[in-house]
């Protein structure tokens, strides 16, 4: 028995209903609101594992080395990334909340990410360069 071929339109179709059903009550345009800091997270904790590599691979295999601060341009705590999240005992929605608390407070906040001159806004470079800018 042959299965139907599966479109592009039809897999857009489940995708989003799909996606519906993760979503919840929480409306389309709300969604981003809980999507760009998961997407952050995930990207800062993802950089941090490649800095670290980086470190390892510098000094040797030298743990002591790659735990220094100066190593990452970003800081995240004992307990706050992504894999500790996402395996751990606590509640999901708990677990996101320290974890993200934890590294808001490793990292203070820089000079300015962005400033308004008379001449209007300037864009500085994302401190983390994780995005591109």
């Amino acid at each position: 028995m042959d299965s139907p071929e599966l479109t592009l339109s039809v897999l857009e179709s489940h995708l989003w209903e799909s996606a519906n059903i993760l979503r919840g009550p929480v409306d389309a345009a709300d969604f981003k609101t809980y999507v760009f800091p998961l997407l952050f997270f995930k990207r800062v904790s993802g950089v941090h594992d490649e800095e670290y590599e980086a470190a390892l691979k510098e000094s040797n295999g030298d743990e002591e080395y790659a735990q220094f601060p100066q190593n990452y341009r970003f800081q995240i705590p004992e307990g706050c990334h992504w894999d500790d999240v996402r395996t751990g005992r606590d509640q999901p929605r708990q677990a996101l909340q320290k974890a993200m608390r934890g590294i808001e407070k490793a990292n203070p906040k820089p000079s300015t990410a962005s400033s308004v001159t008379p001449a209007g806004p300037t864009r500085t470079v994302c401190p983390i360069r994780c995005c591109g800018i």
